[in-house]
């Protein structure tokens, strides 16, 4: 039987609030979200609270990192300051028992030409992969013989730099992916190959539906094959994360996951 979590809430700040919003739903864990000032690292290195409201809940945690993480920044002092937030976040999630830690790839800056866009990390490619295997080296020795995964979510399309790099990474038993159905369908499932031919390196799903570039849906209210993609995922044995926006459409996609035999 699949897992399913639920995201972080803006509309919901404090975290026993959350638990017992979870625990109506009958979800499984909740996935903090580092964008968020009451979840920075600090914060996430209260264990005790953490740990309290986990067992007083039965509920368990992923943790997204920061949306804005760039560890291979050409200001060294900043990639440094990203690295550091990932390597304590990774003592967190042992400490916590937290199996999945979700990260976006940063595109970096581009320069925008009269015919084209040039990403720098293309553009210097080699210091960028130098940076990022510092980063994949610094992971795997935090994660050590741990299970913990740092999952690789799409997003809107991974530059072709990103797959070398992701490519590098799952080389490591340190990373897997995390594919967001919703996403992918909001830009013409651009990443699903590339996805797919890493399947087995699948471990996390956001799953939210989608109608053409609107995504964020519940569940049933948009055109993806819910059905096919959580097909995947149980294959896979992923968590999925039902990553609505809002209570009430978490509300309704628990209903749609229920009636479909999925919960």
């Amino acid at each position: 039987m699949l897992q399913f979590g639920m995201p972080t809430l803006i509309e919901i700040d404090d975290l026993e609030d959350t638990m017992k919003f979870c625990k109506t739903l009958g979800l499984t864990f909740i996935e903090l979200n580092m964008n968020l000032p009451q979840y920075q690292t600090e914060r996430l290195e209260n264990i005790s609270h953490l740990k309290s409201l986990k067992e007083k809940y039965g509920i368990g945690y992923t943790i997204h990192l920061d949306e804005n993480l760039n560890a291979c920044d050409f200001n060294k002092a900043v990639a440094a300051a990203y690295s550091d937030t990932v390597t304590r976040t990774v003592r967190v999630a042992r400490a916590l028992d937290a199996p999945i830690l979700n990260l976006h790839m940063n595109h970096g800056v581009h320069f925008t030409l009269p015919e084209r866009k040039v990403f720098l990390f293309e553009r210097y490619f080699e210091d960028y992969m130098e940076s990022w295997k510092n980063f994949c080296a610094l992971c795997e020795n935090a994660i050590g013989d741990s299970e913990i995964k740092i999952c690789i979510e799409n997003t809107d399309g991974y530059k072709d730099f990103e797959k070398s790099a992701i490519e590098y990474a799952l080389q490591s038993k340190a990373f897997g992916l995390t594919w967001d159905i919703g996403h992918s369908n909001a830009v013409a499932h651009i990443d699903e190959k590339f996805i797919l031919d890493n399947g087995g390196k699948l471990r996390h799903f956001h799953i939210h539906d989608s109608l053409g570039k609107s995504d964020h849906l519940a569940l049933g209210d948009g055109e993806i094959d819910l059905f096919e993609r959580l097909g995947v995922a149980e294959s896979r044995q992923c968590r999925c994360v039902i990553e609505t926006k809002t209570a009430e459409s978490l509300k309704k996609s628990v209903s749609w996951l229920k009636e479909n035999g999925f919960m």
